[in-house]
């Protein structure tokens, strides 16, 4: 079946079924009831009354009405039912563009997934599955295998330490990636929480073996020396002496960290256009890659590295590991730290498959994520409030700039690269990074704005010449937070301060200011209200900053999408202001650390891959000192 447009219509192309196959990956039962509730009532009377004022089924509506439904909701004073817009949105409009095939993908020159290679080597890491009642005995425990738990499980197994990795996610590599969004997003990002309480953010994390850095743009930025400066600031004084300088060297040595693999992207290469007709800075990105082909293939490594150049934390740190004797468990997921007398024992768990898993240990090291890792820390009976407070997100949305030459987003270096310019508003080293993204047909319909469902295709069929300027905030204090529910999963809450939302506002300008300089003819925000004008023919960029004040950044009255989680059990001098101490261990039980992004005393101001190997890096390095 196809529509009178000649595009293949939803339920042809099993994109329904795909939004609640992707909706069930949800572990959160609290969430389903929440959505199967909304699904019953959704074509019902009772709110077609609540949304119209009439009591009309969803169903019986013409197109126009319900386009208007939808639309009223998108425009809405109230803030809930705006991110109850943005949820239907992207449930409806992420699933379609993943399922709909060539009919679909050819209106907007997308060619397609790439498929398994068939040539793929052989997978160097051998999981291993827990069986019934599993017990294991180790030195150490690492829960979560990513940036972090990666990082340290290569440092301590390198140690001469016995190494336990737990990761509640799968192991992926080259014999599985087929640069396809629906086995991408279902295998390799985490399915919950998919955005924070009150619908501001939408939050991106990568999920199995190798955590983020699977699935990373190789974005290879070291600790900037101002943000050093604070977070040593804070009571950890290593930041700015040589361990921490050491600490990094070692791990951009690992990760094979280079500008030689420098071809500027399509995208990448109109970014630096504009900014140095500006005058502005723009430089090559660092990256940890090797032999990359910046071309059709890096383009789609958001759904994995089909051609293993990408140096994750499986191709490096992971594989040191194993290769040194860790054991290396995948669909383990943890529940709670053990403790005695003050000090951490172990960890227990389930399986996939529904067995107990329990790992004794000498030490914990708590390396799930700056959301799954307070959680961990609560449901383990810890009480510092700092456990869960100072959430960073780097808050990031994106200006459209229409250009007339080709510019296809899913084609070239993932990120070649960057304009820092606007990175100190403030004086205090507070501002905005821009940079560019690869875009498949799925993510980028997210930062595309929605006033029907022609308007957006048309939108979306010009996806292949778009300009998509990433603006990208350095955010700070009081930040989000993260608490525990009863069922013992995380639900995240934020909401961007005064200041943060002014330091947007000047990254939305500054990055039309880059779209018109390169010769963007038209250029938009992600706002669900039109937010646009064309240089030289209707508008000016003074009236399209009017526009975006009058439209504001208040929640879900645009997209933001946070895909650099920090900071929600950070590290300091003191626990009054901290949860960690500055050996990463927690303050309230001996022989606990954290050595992920939750530790980071504020926000980095950059892509943080590397400082949270760093961070990992030296915290293990002390822990092997001590057990030794």
């Amino acid at each position: 079946m196809t529509t009178a447009r000649g595009i293949p219509a939803a339920s042809a192309v099993g994109a329904p079924e795909l939004a609640l196959e992707m909706a069930a990956m949800n572990p959160r039962e609290a969430d389903l009831k929440q959505l199967r509730t909304l699904l019953n009532l959704w074509d019902s009377r009772f709110l077609g009354l609540a949304l119209t004022g009439r009591p009309r089924r969803f169903s019986d509506l013409s197109q126009a009405d319900r386009e208007a439904v939808l639309l009223s909701l998108s425009d809405s004073r109230v803030g809930a039912k705006r991110a109850l817009f943005q949820g239907l949105k992207g449930a409806a409009l992420g699933p379609y563009y993943i399922a709909g095939g060539p009919a679909l993908w050819d209106t907007f020159g997308y060619p397609g997934p790439l498929g398994v290679r068939a040539d793929a080597p052989p997978s160097p890491i051998t999981p291993l599955r827990a069986g019934p009642n599993t017990d294991i005995s180790c030195d150490v425990v690492i829960v979560g295998s990513g940036a972090g738990g990666g990082t340290a499980a290569g440092v301590l197994a390198a140690a001469g330490l016995d190494v336990v990795v737990l990761e509640a996610g799968e192991y992926h590599d080259e014999n599985d990636f087929d640069g396809d969004e629906r086995t991408g997003f279902t295998r390799l990002y985490a399915a919950a929480p998919q955005s924070t309480a009150e619908g501001q953010i939408a939050l991106v994390a990568g999920r199995g073996l190798g955590g983020g850095t699977v699935v990373n743009y190789t974005t290879s930025f070291r600790t900037p020396d101002r943000v050093r400066a604070e977070w040593a600031a804070l009571g950890t004084p290593q930041f700015v002496e040589d361990e921490y300088a050491d600490a990094m060297d070692a791990v951009c040595e690992r990760l094979g960290v280079n500008t030689e693999h420098d071809l500027a992207a399509p995208r990448d290469a109109v970014l630096e256009r504009g900014a140095k007709a500006l005058g502005w800075h723009s430089a090559a990105m660092p990256r940890n890659v090797k032999g990359c082909d910046m071309g059709v293939e890096c383009g789609r490594c958001g759904m994995g590295c089909r051609i293993g150049a990408k140096q994750s934390v499986t191709k490096t740190w992971l594989e040191d590991a194993a290769a040194a004797g860790a054991r290396i468990y995948t669909g383990v997921r943890a529940r709670t730290v053990t403790t005695s007398n003050g000090r951490a024992t172990g960890v227990v768990g389930v399986s996939a498959d529904g067995h107990h898993v329990t790992v004794r240990a000498r030490a914990v090291i708590a390396a799930a994520g700056a959301i799954q890792t307070p959680a961990l820390l609560h449901r383990s009976g810890l009480t510092n409030p700092n456990i869960g407070r100072y959430l960073r997100l780097h808050p990031a949305t994106a200006v459209w700039g229409l250009m007339d030459e080709k510019v296809e987003p899913w084609v070239g270096s993932t990120q070649s690269r960057y304009v820092n310019d606007l990175t100190d508003l403030d004086g205090n080293g507070y501002g905005i990074l821009f940079e560019t993204a690869p875009l498949t047909p799925a993510f980028g319909s997210a930062f595309v704005n929605w006033r029907s469902g022609a308007d957006h295709l048309r939108r979306m069929g010009e996806l292949g010449h778009q300009l998509g300027v990433a603006v990208i905030l350095r955010d700070r204090d009081p930040g989000g937070t993260v608490k525990t529910g009863k069922d013992g999963e995380p639900v995240v809450r934020y909401t961007l301060s005064a200041a943060d939302s002014e330091h947007l506002v000047q990254g939305l300008v500054g990055g039309a200011r880059i779209a018109e300089a390169a010769g963007a003819r038209r250029i938009q925000t992600t706002h669900h209200r039109d937010v646009v004008y064309e240089p030289g023919k209707r508008g000016s960029l003074a009236s399209f900053e009017a526009d975006i004040r009058r439209e504001t950044v208040e929640p879900a009255r645009l997209s933001l999408a946070a895909l650099h989680i920090m900071g929600s059990a950070r590290m300091g001098g003191s626990p009054d202001m901290s949860a960690v101490n500055p050996d990463g261990r927690t303050w309230e039980v001996d022989g606990l650390y954290v050595a992920d992004a939750s530790c980071f005393p504020t926000s980095s101001g950059v892509n943080p891959m590397i400082s949270i190997e760093s961070i990992a890096y030296m915290t293990a390095k002390r822990l092997a000192a001590t057990l030794a």
